[in-house]
């Protein structure tokens, strides 16, 4: 007589809770894969911020030691072309000769808080030294140097207008003085997302009297020729 076989299989049950462990299994995979890329963004974003932040920062600390003490000769006691505010500063740098020629330009760097991302900008007009003003900045060719900046803050180090050596200097977040550069200026980056930039102290190499016909050492100020 024959013997009935049992036929082996899952039951609904099984198969149901096998499916269920396997889609667990699937979106755990998917999380781990999606957290991976998100993580891996980040990474490639802040190497990116951090590159882009350290490229900005040599910029400035080279561009700041290289500042030319220009001048306006139609102006009595030839007053230099530099300001000097809390959250910017105008000054003469050199530009390099790859670049429209190269020569000494007029800057502005300041944070365009008006504009999508708040970009860092260096604006740059070609200066006319025989003008009776300093030049604006209305028609000025402007650089990038990073986005997303919540604020600048630049101090200057010296003496008061008009005091003699005698003084000791002070940081302070105006300069107003139009006969002598700072002996130091200091910059403080903070950007909407991240730590704030290090802190970068620079000193012009120019001496304030290169830029005068004659210097009154008595006065401090450019003497009439």
């Amino acid at each position: 007589m024959k013997t009935a076989r049992t036929q082996a299989g899952f039951t609904l049950l099984e198969l149901t809770i096998a499916l269920v462990l396997l889609a667990l299994l699937a979106a755990v995979l998917f999380g781990s894969l999606g957290f991976a890329g998100t993580t891996l963004e980040k990474g490639e974003a802040k190497v990116d911020s951090t590159s882009n932040m350290r490229l900005a920062h040599a910029f400035l600390r080279s561009h700041f030691e290289e500042q030319h003490p220009l001048r306006l000769r139609k102006v009595v006691e030839y007053p230099l072309l530099f300001a000097g505010e809390r959250d910017e500063v105008r000054y003469a740098s050199v530009l390099p000769a790859r670049v429209a020629g190269g020569g000494i330009w007029y800057y502005r760097l300041a944070v365009a808080k008006n504009e999508d991302r708040s970009p860092l900008v260096l604006e740059r007009v070609l200066p006319d030294l025989n003008a009776s003003t300093a030049p604006d900045f209305r028609e000025s060719e402007r650089t990038v140097l990073a986005q997303g900046i919540r604020e600048i803050r630049i101090t200057y180090f010296g003496r008061e207008t008009g005091s003699n050596d005698s003084t000791e200097p002070t940081w302070r977040d105006r300069w107003d003085d139009n006969q002598r550069l700072p002996m130091m200026m200091r910059i403080d980056v903070t950007p909407d997302m991240g730590p704030p930039w290090p802190t970068l102290v620079v000193a012009p190499r120019e001496a304030p009297e290169a830029g005068c016909r004659a210097w009154d050492a008595a006065r401090l100020r450019c003497a009439a020729m």
